[in-house]
């Protein structure tokens, strides 16, 4: 089965971070097959000063 690997910008909640693995998960098995435990899914936290949108970091941003 696959291993997802979701980079997000810092700040979300471990509850947040829980849903999101759930779904991400149930998704996968509702669409490939297959069973839960053979999903794995790898989560990054990238800081604000470490990711850029149009040229602009977004620590920068109004």
């Amino acid at each position: 089965m696959p291993t997802l690997r979701v980079e997000l910008m810092e700040g979300r909640t471990l509850e947040q971070k829980k849903n999101l693995v759930k779904a991400l998960t149930d998704a996968v098995v509702q669409t490939l097959g297959g069973k839960p435990e053979a999903v794995d899914v790898l989560l990054f936290d990238i800081k604000r000063h470490d990711w850029a949108t149009g040229g602009e970091l977004w620590s920068e941003k109004k």
